[in-house]
């Protein structure tokens, strides 16, 4: 399962699957398991279901509040680097600067997330209450 998929990449770059490159499934599931990464060790550690359980269950997120996240880490970190020249002269061509510009939309909409709240269905349940999308702000202590 992913976060984005080639449809999302379109959404922001309409172009990109003009340049030689067909598709980016892997690339697709690479960015999901650096988001999941990241919220491992940014946000998970911070929250309060730390006490319940060890560790984060992936498959308690709402994956979709993620797409424009990953959509954007797929462009800056996997699919924009494949189609650079990556020029020694130290000229940045248009896929660079491309790299650079989706990048730190990534970083802007992981932050985001974070402080609008991660929802994370604890109970398993099936629905995310109110209560389960945890905002960063909210937590900054460690809880034990």
């Amino acid at each position: 399962m992913t976060m984005s998929t080639d449809a999302n990449l379109i959404e922001y770059l309409p172009e990109i699957l003009n340049y030689g490159i067909d598709e980016f499934p892997a690339e697709h599931g690479r960015a999901r398991d650096d988001i999941l990464r990241r919220l491992r060790t940014e946000w998970w550690p911070k929250t309060s279901y730390t006490g319940i359980d060890n560790e984060m269950d992936s498959t308690k997120l709402t994956e979709s509040q993620f797409t424009k996240c990953a959509t954007y880490l797929v462009l800056a970190d996997y699919a924009l680097p494949q189609l650079t020249k990556w020029n020694s002269e130290g000229e940045e061509d248009r896929f660079q600067v491309m790299m650079n510009h989706y990048q730190k939309k990534y970083e802007e909409e992981f932050n985001s997330i974070l402080y609008d709240g991660v929802e994370y269905d604890s109970n398993d349940d099936g629905v995310v209450k109110d209560y389960e999308k945890e905002a960063k702000h909210y937590s900054n202590r460690l809880y034990r």
